[in-house]
Order: C-alpha cells, then sequence, then structure tokens
C-alpha cells in the first residue's frame, strides 16, 4: 500500500509540473507569438529549470502537442461514456463540446491559445494532423456503439470526419471574432446541419 501511495503521490506532482509548464509556455507563447518566445523565458516564468522542462517536453513546440493531445483524449473519452441509444448526431456534439466548453469556461485564455494555434503554421499544421488521429478514434468507438462493420462501412469515419469539421469550425469562427461569437450557439448551428446525415444510419433497416 505505502509503495503504491508513494507512486500516486509521484504521479500527482509530476502532473502538477507539467500543468505549471503547460499553462506558462502556453500563456506565452500567446501572448508574444511562437517565434517570440525561448524555452529560458518559459522556464522562467513557470519557476523550474531548464532541465526540469526538458525532462517533461521535447521543444516549445511539443508543449501546444501535448495540449491538443489532451483534447482528443477528453473527446474520446466522452463519446465512449455517452448513452448506448442516444442519437449520433446528440452523442457526437456532446464530445466536440469537450473542449469547446473548456474555450467557453476559460474563454479569455482560451481564445489566445486557439489563435495561436490556428494562426501559427507550424502548430496548426500539428492540430490537422491530431485531428486526423482523432477522427480514428473516434469512428473506432462509432464502430462499437453502433454495431457496425468496420471493413465495409464507411459511416464510422465520415461521422467521426463530420463531427471535426464542425468543431474545426467552431473553432475558426469563434477565433476570428475575438470571441464574440458563442461557442455553444455556433455548436448547435453547426451540428443542425450536420445531424440529418449523422442520424440516417439508425434508421437503416
Amino acid at each position: 500500500m505505502s509503495s503504491r501511495r508513494e507512486i500516486s503521490l509521484a504521479e500527482r506532482k509530476r502532473q502538477l509540473v507539467a500543468d505549471e509548464l503547460t499553462e506558462a509556455a502556453l500563456q506565452l507563447l500567446a501572448l508574444k507569438g511562437f517565434d517570440g518566445v525561448t524555452v529560458d523565458e518559459i522556464v522562467t516564468s513557470a519557476g523550474v529549470s531548464k532541465r526540469t522542462f526538458f525532462r517533461y517536453f521535447a521543444s516549445k513546440e511539443d508543449v501546444v502537442v501535448q495540449f491538443l493531445a489532451d483534447m482528443g483524449t477528453g473527446m474520446c473519452a466522452e463519446l465512449a461514456a455517452r448513452p448506448a441509444g442516444e442519437l449520433p448526431s446528440e452523442a457526437l456534439r456532446h464530445t466536440v463540446w469537450v473542449p469547446l466548453g473548456e474555450c467557453a469556461e476559460h474563454s479569455d485564455r482560451a481564445l489566445r491559445v486557439v489563435q495561436l494555434i490556428l494562426r501559427t503554421p507550424a502548430l496548426n499544421a500539428r492540430f490537422l494532423e491530431r485531428q486526423a488521429r482523432w477522427r480514428d478514434d473516434l469512428a473506432a468507438e462509432l464502430v462499437g456503439r453502433l454495431g457496425l462493420d468496420a471493413g465495409a462501412e464507411l459511416y464510422p469515419r465520415l461521422a467521426a470526419g463530420m463531427a471535426l469539421n464542425a468543431f474545426d469550425a467552431v473553432l475558426h469562427l469563434w477565433s476570428g471574432s475575438d470571441g464574440a461569437e458563442d461557442p455553444a450557439a455556433l455548436t448547435d448551428r453547426a451540428f443542425a446541419v450536420i445531424a440529418p446525415a449523422l442520424d440516417a444510419v439508425v434508421g437503416r433497416g
């Protein structure tokens, strides 16, 4: 029991340091631009050593990549937790609302980070790369939820792709408006457009 408790405390401490580094890095990057921030500035802001930074991240770009990976993990977990009989459009709307809701809840901070990612070509490329992985993960979850044939069905990848396109469109409109648009209203509008196609599979015999 003692060993397990020690490991748990060590993991919590490690996560706390990682979170502090991530927060410091994202705030600086959003404020000064990706090319305007050095690792030295990040570690000074976070109050840790350079050696500690490189224990967690290979580069400042890695901080953003991990932030994106966490977004995908949250979405996949949400889809897996949705009620089995829920319409695909509802399940997927709740799925993409996980990161969008975080943006809405921490609007000022999140807006700067989203704008940083979308306006920095290297980071936007990594964002799109991550979305491709999310599509595959969400498609696999849809196969299980709907009892489909993973090898023969077009629907899971198309549905996951549509949901992520909606997510991407909402982020672009929200960030382009400098936060003036309401992410919840944008999400509802986006899913109103794609819901008929997402739910068409339910009526198949």
